[in-house]
């Protein structure tokens, strides 16, 4: 959940326990419900309308698909999935034949 473990969970809780006090603290609890819901009914709300206007080819689409990290690990999965690795972990590329010189570049020197 964000990145955040148990300890770092206790001490907001004890944090928010110390600035809102026990009495107010389930009356911003539910504040923070209430939030976190119309977020998630918005997002929600906001994925069907998309689906809606793009058609539906795009009846599976995911609003974490337009993340432009997710899309570029999506299609750098699938082409390195796409090559074939040489018989027994060879490079062919590399091997020169006898008495052949490996490529060089003067510029780059």
């Amino acid at each position: 959940m964000f990145g955040i473990g148990l300890p770092e969970l206790a001490v907001i809780a004890v944090v928010a326990v110390i600035v809102f006090g026990p009495d107010r603290l389930p009356e911003f609890a539910r504040q923070a419900g209430r939030f976190v819901r119309q977020l998630r009914n918005l997002a929600q709300n906001a994925q069907t309308e998309l689906r809606r206007e793009l058609g539906p080819e795009y009846a599976d689409l995911k609003l974490s698909d337009l993340d432009p990290r997710t899309a570029i690990r999506k299609h750098i999965l699938e082409a390195m999935a796409d090559d074939e690795l040489p018989p027994a972990g060879r490079r062919t590329h590399d091997v020169l034949a006898a008495g052949e010189r490996p490529p060089f570049d003067p510029d780059a020197t």
